[in-house]
Formats: C-alpha cells, structure tokens, sequence
C-alpha cells in the first residue's frame, strides 16, 4: 500500500485555511486531522514545513497538440508541465489534427493519454455545421463537455451555421463550451487595417482586430442562445470588461446554467506589453487594455467569472517570430499559472482561498468531477505544496513545454510549487518531476 503523510500543512479548502496533517493511502485522502501519527514505519512523512497544501488545479482549457501537432507540444512534455505547475488535472482541446470531431478520432485521443499523461486528463468533442449525430453520441460520464468555436480555428471547426448552433445547445444535456469571438467583424477590421499597413500589421494592432466588439457580439449571441435553449453553457476565455455585464453573480455557482472563465494571459499582461512581448503575447482572443484587465479582475472576486485557466497552446519560437499576420496566437501556460496567482495574491488582489476556488473548486462544480478539486476524506489525492515566500526565475532551462519558451521567461516569481500528488503519488518534488505517468481518464457525475 502507498501511505504518505503529510504534516504540518496550511490547508486550504472552501474558504478557510487551518493547519493541521493529510494522511494518503494508495489514490485516495484518508484522513485530514490536526495531527496524525505515522503508524507505520512504511509510511513516507513529507512535512510540508508549514506552507500551503491545495487541491491540485484544474485546468479546464488546454491545447496539447497531440495528435498531429506534436512538434508543438505533446501529452506527455505538457502534462509535464502542467504538474510541474501545480495542474494535476486538465481539459483538452479538439482542435488537434485530426480534429476531434467522431467519437473515434476522440477516443483514440484517449487512449494516447492512457500511456502519456503525467496529470488526469479529459477531451472535449468538437462541434461542426455538420457532425450534430457524432456530437450527440457523446457520453456524459466520460467525456468533459461539448466545444464550439464561434471564431476562426484550425481545419473546419468554426461553427458560423445559426440553425446548426440551435439545434446543438437544444439538442444536447451536457456542457456547452464556447470560444466567442465574431468572424464578420475580426475579417472587417482586418481588411481595415491591411488598406493602412499592408501585409506589414504591426501586433500592437492585434486587439484592435480581433475586438472588443467581436467578443461582445459573439458571447452575447451565445449566452442569449443558452438561455432561449436551456442549454449549459460554459464561455471560455472572456477578456472585455464590456462582457462582464452579461454575466451575473446573484445566484450560487451551483444554479448557474451559465458560467465563464478567464485566462491567465488577460489577468496579467495588457495591450501595452505588446511593445516588448510581440507575438509571444499574440492569444485569440486577444489581450486588451488595463481597464479590461481591471474589471476582469473584479469580476474574478465578486463571482461573475467562476474559473481562473490558461487556454494553454505552444507554438515553437520559430513560429512566434513570423511577421504578426503569420505568427499563430497562443502560448504555453500550464507551468507557470498557479505561481502567477500567487504573484496577484502577494500583489493583493486575489485571496489564497481563493485561488483554490476559481483553480480547483469551481471546474470540479462545473463539470461534475468525480472526487477531484477539494482537500477532502475519500477524495483523490491530487494536491500541491506552494511555498509562498521562495522565490525562483523562470529560464530556458527550467521549462518544460516543448516549445522551449515562455512569455514569463525572464519574471521572477515569489512562490514556488515545491511537491505535485497525482492520484496519492508524489509526481513532482523541487523542479524534478517522476518519470512515470500516473495521469487518469477524469469521470463525470452526470
């Protein structure tokens, strides 16, 4: 049997934080006391010297490029990553290529991940104009939910088809989720700002493109859609203060039909970093102005916005150098977003219990995960250690996606992410990670 006992922890969980031990045994959370004895001598003591124990995040937005894309990124490299970073669970994208758009190709994502994954994984099935029948094959206890894009994306996944869109929110009980951006306005300003540039558009220039106004239309579309429907939807990365009015923070998350997200990108940079960042900041939707920032960040608090994610999607450095119309959008996250919250929680504007909310708790809510996002008795045991006061500089040499770069290399960050548990396994411990995968297939209670 696999016991660990961990001592000595600030834990934290639903709202509170008090310190006390966690007892392991084999994937499951036994015991959470005040103090706990060993006894046995095969048990493994880690004393977690008094910093932060948390439910490990759940990272309900990922890109990891597998299949099809792997020069980019792979399950295994990015899992990796993700644990190296606190994110013991993620939901993975179907804009791979193939894209995942047949229960089939899906399934055989799966199956890769059942080999490769460092942290427990689920994937979204993706939604066409014209694969309604494969969509509504999809099985609600194994499979996350349902993604639309409603603005461009790789191969034929843009869904622009209104009759198609009504049909898939009415015809399907699970989870929605949406990336909103409106394609007629994204093309218009582009049109406007190549007669100004040429083919020679400077990035700055990319949140002016891709607007607020063509989040706005798309997200409203989609939220006014949900509720003619009584679908369950879920917005993905929102970045505009100006959607934030059609969100609400009135009633319980649990009664929410919809919810919203909110990326790491859109919280920490804005359009001004444009000028030093470039491309490595070129994400879809795009990053806006600090008065979008600040709102965000109040719609974060005051429960408008229910998930903090990162939207993870490496391209290779090379391709992050192109001319900006050339240059992909996206960039690699996983590593470096739970440390990122911190650095707003040292900053002020975000509590510890908080993150853990919008990290761990809520996406466990939102999806109906079984036994994951919370520190608790019979739950797995996917936990983090965060020191709060050990400060460490993200360098080529200590990242690990891939694409070999970050938009963070260079930052030094306050806290640091010292022990990762997958499944009541310690996986990771001081920037060493095992070299074995213990990642699960994530099951819905639906």
């Amino acid at each position: 049997m696999n016991r660990i006992l961990i001592k000595n922890a600030k834990i934290v969980n639903e709202g509170t934080i008090f310190e006390g031990d966690v007892l392991i045994e084999d994937e499951f959370i036994v015991e959470i006391a005040e103090s706990i004895s060993a006894k046995s001598a095969a048990t493994k003591i880690i004393d977690a010297e008094g910093n932060y124990l948390m439910p490990g995040a759940i990272d309900d937005q990922v890109h990891f490029r597998e299949p099809g894309l792997t020069h980019k990124g792979d399950i295994a490299s990015e899992s990796k990553a993700a644990i190296a970073g606190g994110i013991t669970s993620f939901i993975e994208q179907p804009n791979t290529i193939p894209n995942a758009v047949t229960q089939e190709i899906l399934e055989a994502k799966y199956q890769i991940a059942s080999v490769k994954s460092y942290a427990n994984y689920s994937f979204m099935m993706g939604a066409t104009n014209d694969n309604l029948d494969e969509v509504l094959k999809t099985d609600p206890k194994n499979v996350a939910g349902i993604k639309i894009f409603l603005g461009s994306s790789t191969g034929n996944m843009l869904v622009d088809n209104e009759a198609v869109l009504e049909k898939i929110f009415s015809s399907t009980p699970m989870l929605i989720a949406v990336h909103c951006e409106d394609e007629t306005t994204i093309q218009n300003n582009l049109e406007k700002y190549k007669a100004e540039y040429g083919d020679d558009i400077p990035v700055t220039m990319h949140h002016l493109i891709r607007s607020e106004e063509a989040c706005y239309i798309s997200s409203s579309k989609a939220i006014a859609l949900a509720k003619k429907t009584g679908a369950r939807l879920h917005v993905f990365h929102l970045s505009t203060a100006k959607e934030m009015d059609l969100l609400t923070n009135k009633i319980p998350l649990e009664e929410k039909k919809i919810t919203a997200e909110v990326c790491i990108h859109h919280l920490w940079f804005t359009n001004e970093d444009y000028k030093t960042k470039g491309n490595l900041i070129k994400w879809n939707p795009a990053v806006k102005t600090e008065n979008d920032r600040k709102v965000l960040w109040e719609a974060l608090n005051d429960g408008r916005i229910d998930v903090v994610a990162t939207d993870h999607a490496p391209h290779t450095l090379e391709e992050k150098k192109q001319p900006y119309l050339k240059a992909p959008s996206g960039g690699p996250l996983v590593q470096h977003a739970v440390v990122a919250m911190f650095e707003a929680y040292h900053q002020g504007k975000i509590s510890i219990e908080k993150i853990a909310e919008k990290m761990a708790h809520n996406p466990a809510k939102i999806f109906k995960i079984e036994k994951r996002g919370f520190v608790k008795v019979g739950f797995y045991a996917d936990l983090v250690i965060v020191n709060s006061g050990l400060p460490w500089s993200v360098k080529k040499e200590n990242i690990l996606a891939k694409c070999g770069w970050s938009p963070f290399e260079g930052f030094t960050f306050k806290s640091r992410i010292t022990h990762t548990f997958v499944n009541g396994q310690l996986v990771y411990n001081n920037f060493k990670v095992k070299e074995i995968p213990q990642g699960k297939r994530l099951l819905f209670n639906r």
